[in-house]
């Protein structure tokens, strides 16, 4: 038994061990929000022991995160608290997301959430938590817990691998992270140091993904690029946290753990609890008109956007395989996305009025791969921006799931035919390569139950640590 200002902790968890206070602050954008209610939710339901949960958020986020944490909130284990974002001239009225917001809009919005530093630090200093989640973009926070005796972690909600190509101290080699910016052509090479036992290390990515990652190192407005803010956050937080494995990104988090010469803790890949309430009924009714398998789905979640020209050979390319299809595609704009000339009526002659999903085309998110996994279908990889480049490399390369839409190196460009390709490679006999393998791994309640255990465990002896 560990004492201290916060009450006696039982390092071995159980029931009589105090619960430990954790306080949450991702990102204000739904793609981070989500896997920080996704850990939250892995907290509560760890059984070794208990957990309460302090997640902050922008005030207009508040409805819809409570929605995703309903059943912890239900249970008296989490609250949600909201946070009144300054006005920043440029930002829209109420953004409180990078929902429909431009790029610059965005880089605006951390502006805003900078500015918001008083009211975190407020709550910091009346809850006093015993440990704070952050994301990339806050690495004051760390500071200001760490002037309460509060440990702090970085909770990555990115792959270890594109964290290791991308996000390690190795890509600006001096003391204070802040060397001369590495070119689109350094960006093609891994970093010093990457693990030898990743094809990445031979190949490095080709033209067209270096120059997406320039992004990482650009700043706006005279603010910190993403990976200054990242690697300072990291510099000041006393461990990290990756939603990952040592089965699958073993090798990464090795190297990651090893660059910042910090604790790297590992919460496991966080599986989405399985979607409640019933499917509309003119998609059940459309699916339902195939068999299980049947149908190809292509979805690149809600912040991924293709360009016209993509759209098109996209769209083309699911109707050539033959097979029904039902594509979700959105805009930044939030306009309907338009399809081809006369595709409608071609598609609709084809594909008799849109369950079985067999066949899942993905832009490569971490977690859409793994929800796919889940759900038994085969996976067409089709990556449009950063991390996505090298979560394709890692599931398709290494792990042997899914199949890659090929690319033209130097601009990324693809075809209907590469499409259509891709798909028929994915559902062909054989096609499944190590997907069960994974599935089966990612859906067993017992590996799962053990990565929460493990975790929560973890993080409890950082706190007794602490406390003592």
């Amino acid at each position: 038994m560990a004492a201290g200002g916060r009450g006696n902790r039982n390092a071995g968890g159980g029931s009589n061990a105090t619960p430990v206070h954790v306080l949450m602050l991702p990102w204000l954008a739904f793609g981070h929000i989500v896997p920080f209610a996704q850990l939250a939710r892995r907290l509560l339901a760890s059984s070794s022991s208990s957990v309460r949960v302090t997640f902050l958020t922008a005030a207009g986020n508040v409805p819809r995160v409570e929605a995703m944490l309903s059943s912890a909130s239900s249970a008296g284990g989490v609250v949600v608290v909201p946070l009144k974002l300054p006005r920043v001239p440029g930002l829209p009225e109420g953004a409180a997301s990078t929902a429909n917001l431009s790029p610059d809009g965005a880089e605006l919005l951390k502006v805003a959430l900078d500015a918001a530093r008083p009211q975190v630090a407020a709550l910091l200093a009346e809850l006093r938590p015993d440990a704070v989640l952050l994301d990339f973009v806050t690495p004051w926070a760390s500071h200001d817990a760490a002037a309460l005796g509060i440990k702090s972690f970085h909770f990555s909600v990115f792959s270890a691998v594109a964290c290791a190509y991308l996000a390690v101290p190795a890509r600006r080699p001096d003391v204070a992270g802040a060397g001369a910016l590495p070119s689109a052509r350094h960006l093609m090479s891994a970093p010093a140091g990457f693990p030898a036992s990743s094809p990445l290390a031979a190949t490095g990515v080709p033209a067209y993904q270096a120059a997406d990652f320039t992004y990482m190192f650009s700043t706006f407005g005279g603010q910190p690029c993403v990976h200054e803010r990242l690697v300072a956050g990291i510099r000041a937080c006393d461990g990290i946290v990756y939603k990952t494995c040592a089965e699958m990104e073993g090798a990464y988090v090795d190297y990651l753990a090893a660059q910042f010469r910090k604790p790297v803790l590992l919460a496991g890949p966080l599986v989405s609890d399985p979607p409640q309430g019933e499917l509309d009924e003119r998609w059940a009714t459309w699916l339902s008109a195939f068999p299980d398998g049947a149908v190809v789905f292509a979805s690149f979640g809600s912040e991924t956007f293709l360009p016209p020209a993509a759209t098109t050979e996209l769209l083309l390319g699911l109707e050539a395989t033959g097979r029904p299809f039902l594509a979700v595609l959105n805009s930044p704009d939030g306009e309907a996305v338009v399809p081809p000339l006369e595709f409608a009526e071609r598609v609709a002659a084809a594909h008799p009025a849109p369950p079985g999903a067999g066949c899942y085309v993905t832009h490569v998110g971490f977690s859409s791969v793994v929800e796919g996994l889940v759900a038994g279908c085969r996976l067409v990889l089709l990556p449009m921006k950063g991390d996505q480049y090298l979560n394709a490399a890692l599931f398709a390369r290494e792990l042997r799931v899914g199949v890659e839409v090929p690319r033209r190196d130097e601009d990324g460009w693809f075809g209907r035919q590469d499409v259509c390709d891709a798909v028929a490679a994915a559902v062909a006999d054989g096609g499944e390569g190590d997907n069960r393998k994974w599935a089966n791994f990612l859906t067993d309640d017992a590996v799962q139950g053990r990565f929460a255990d493990e975790f929560v465990r973890q993080l409890r002896e950082f706190v007794s640590a602490a406390s003592s």
